[in-house]
């Protein structure tokens, strides 16, 4: 695990959310009035897949949400640097990027760095927030402006970050955000490292098309054996990591199949279909029907693809994790029992085999590793509810 550091504050102690109100299914959601921007980043996709389905939660429940991109709050060098480097440098140079995640969570010359490029997206962000009654961020560095402007008063508004990651880190931490909102307890846990009591309130991934479709029908579509021991393999919208090395290792088993999601990697996905017992599938929006289809998932980041299985109770397995937050994932991961990290092919095989040999129905994770019934939306409405009295009484002024 890497080091926690302190939360920089010049402020007084951090802020605490007000206890996460479970949701009451019998009743229904309740309607949410308000307006909301959500700041999203399109660096990769979990951060914007979660933006996005917060928003359809939201709105569904009548409040007024705008979705923006904070990589469009930078300027040209900064928008290159944090959207355009990340997947080559993950890839091409890994040493690299672990060593910057590293030092972001110390105070010194790359964090300094990181905090000038969340100062070239406050006046943006500040504009967008005009007349939001909260803002909600996605993204690490979103969070950072988000704090640092409420911090210097020119965000008057309850602010919230959602993380993505499981693994807590320094730029996913601010004193001065209001709420701090987590996937799973084990993130939530990992956050305190840091001075931040964060409340667990369940995954945002947004249903799939293709649901309805039984596991034999998408076997058969996808050319798949009826009976056989089916991989789902994600490495992520980019398609990045050691994806080569990891279809060699799971294929050392005779009898495994794997599904490769290559994202939007096509050259991957060129590669693998040449292999057999690969099926290596473009950018999909019917996740869900590939994990009923599937006996297991080998993911390396952590990301949307991992917490989409945690909700449909498939078992996952990580195995050769990107560098720097997908290492600090595996570990979290690890840790909380959510997901095993075997360090080589023979540890992938056995735990490929202990998933095969499981029966009995899926148990999604609700209720074991999040509060069952639990829902960011929710936790967003109640800010908004308890924000009415103060916002009506300024408009009676």
């Amino acid at each position: 695990m890497h080091d926690a550091s302190p939360l920089r504050t010049t402020a007084g102690p951090c802020r605490l959310p007000a206890p996460h109100r479970p949701h009451r299914p019998s009743t229904g959601p309740a309607p949410v009035h308000g307006t909301v921007l959500v700041l999203t980043a399109s660096v990769g996709a979990g951060h914007d897949g979660a933006g996005r389905e917060l928003a359809r939660r939201l709105t569904a429940r009548g409040a007024r949400v705008e979705v923006r991109d904070y990589v469009e709050a930078l300027p040209r060098a900064s928008r290159w640097t944090v959207k355009d480097l990340y997947g080559p440098v993950v890839q091409h140079a890994p040493f690299l990027f672990e060593g910057v995640f590293r030092r972001l969570e110390h105070d010194g010359l790359v964090r300094r760095a990181s905090d000038a490029v969340c100062r070239q997206a406050e006046d943006r962000v500040a504009t967008w927030a005009e007349g939001a009654d909260c803002v909600v961020s996605t993204y690490p560095l979103a969070g950072q402006t988000v704090g640092d402007l409420r911090r210097q008063g020119r965000l008057a508004v309850p602010t919230l970050t959602y993380l993505t990651d499981p693994a807590a880190h320094a730029t996913w931490m601010h004193a001065d955000v209001d709420h701090h909102l987590t996937v799973t307890t084990a993130t939530a846990l990992d956050a305190a490292r840091y001075g931040v009591r964060a409340t667990a309130c369940g995954p945002l991934s947004a249903p799939t098309s293709g649901a309805d479709r039984s596991r034999a029908r998408v076997r058969l579509e996808l050319g798949l054996p009826g009976s056989a021991p089916v991989v789902l393999l994600s490495a992520g919208s980019l398609g990045m990591g050691d994806v080569r090395r990891t279809v060699d290792d799971l294929l050392l088993d005779p009898h495994v199949h794997l599904v490769v999601l290559c994202g939007r990697n096509e050259r991957l996905r060129r590669r693998l279909s040449r292999w057999q017992r690969v099926v290596a599938l473009r950018w999909r929006d019917d996740v869900s029907a590939l994990m009923g289809a599937a006996d297991a998932l080998v993911h390396n980041a952590g990301g949307l693809c991992l917490t989409e299985a945690m909700a449909a109770g498939l078992p996952a397995i990580t195995y050769r994790p990107i560098p720097g937050h997908g290492r600090a994932n595996a570990q979290v991961l690890e840790d909380a029992g959510i997901a095993p990290w075997p360090r080589d092919e023979m540890a992938l095989g056995a735990a490929v085999r202990r998933v095969e040999s499981t029966s009995g129905p899926r148990v999604p994770a609700a209720g074991e590793h999040w509060p069952a019934g639990a829902d960011p939306a929710d936790v967003v409405a109640q800010v908004l509810a308890d924000r009415r009295p103060e916002a009506l009484a300024l408009v009676r002024r």
